[in-house]
C-alpha cells in the first residue's frame, strides 16, 4: 500500500512497552523468567478495489523487549517485499506515547530503502495510531514517495472500536493523493478485525478488510 504528515510526523504497527525495573534488594541479578518474551504481530489486509484487481497485504511484526523486527509484502508497491528493524521506546503512564523509529530494505518491483516511524498514543478509551515512511527507491530516484496509514478510534465496550483512517498510497491508481474513511473493529480472543471503508461516495471507493492478531 497504512497520511496515514511528514518522516518524522507519520504518525500500519506493533509496540512493546519495556517493563519497569523494580527499586530495592530485588533488584540484582535478572531472574530467567524475566528475559522478555517473543511477541508476533501477524496481519492480513484484503484490499477490495472497484477498477483494479482485489489483493492481499501481509504483514508480520515481532517484538522482543524494545527490539521491533517487521516483514511486509505488497505494501511499498504490488509484487514488493521489505524488511524492516526497529526499537521501541514509551513514555507516560495515564497517556501513553509509543515511537517505533525502524530503517528498512525494500525488494521487488521496487528496490530501495527507507526510514520508518510507527507512532501509537493512547489516553483512556481513545487511541491514535500512525505510520509512515519515505521510500528510495534506488532504480529511479523519480519514484521514490511518502507513504503513510493513519488511525484515530474509539473503544468501549472492550470488543468494538470505531473511528477513522487516512492513508496515501501509490500501490494502486486513485482520484487523490489522500484517501479517508470510517472504520470499525471488533475484538476477540487475541484476534481483531477491522473493516476500513475509504473514500466513501466518490467513483474510486474500496473498502479493507483486515485480520490481525497478537501471540
Amino acid at each position: 500500500m497504512p497520511l496515514h504528515l511528514g518522516v518524522a510526523g507519520a504518525l500500519v504497527a506493533t509496540l512493546a512497552v519495556p517493563g519497569l525495573a523494580r527499586a530495592g534488594a530485588e533488584a540484582s541479578l535478572p531472574a530467567a523468567d524475566e528475559t522478555p518474551a517473543w511477541e508476533w504481530g501477524p496481519s492480513v489486509l484484503f484490499y477490495v478495489l472497484r477498477d483494479e484487481p482485489s489483493y492481499v497485504q501481509p504483514t508480520l511484526t515481532v517484538d522482543r523487549g524494545a527490539l521491533h523486527l517487521e516483514g511486509r509484502y505488497n505494501y511499498e508497491a504490488k509484487d514488493t517485499g521489505s524488511v524492516w528493524v526497529g526499537w521501541n521506546f514509551s513514555f507516560g503512564e495515564e497517556m501513553k506515547l509509543g515511537l517505533t523509529p525502524m530503517v528498512g530494505g525494500v525488494c521487488g518491483r521496487m528496490n530501495g530503502i527507507s526510514p520508518g516511524l510507527t507512532l501509537t498514543l493512547e489516553w483512556g478509551p481513545v487511541a491514535f495510531w500512525s505510520q509512515g515512511e519515505y521510500v528510495f527507491d534506488l532504480a529511479d530516484f523519480s519514484r521514490s514517495y511518502f507513504y503513510a496509514w493513519s488511525e484515530l478510534s474509539v473503544t468501549g465496550p472492550d470488543w468494538l472500536r470505531v473511528g477513522l483512517a487516512l492513508q496515501h498510497t501509490r500501490v494502486f491508481e486513485t482520484s487523490t493523493q489522500l484517501q479517508g474513511g470510517p472504520l470499525v473493529g471488533f475484538a476477540f480472543w487475541k484476534l481483531s478485525t477491522t473493516v476500513y471503508f475509504f473514500a466513501p461516495g466518490q467513483q474510486d471507493q474500496f473498502v479493507v478488510l483486515a485480520l490481525s492478531g497478537t501471540f
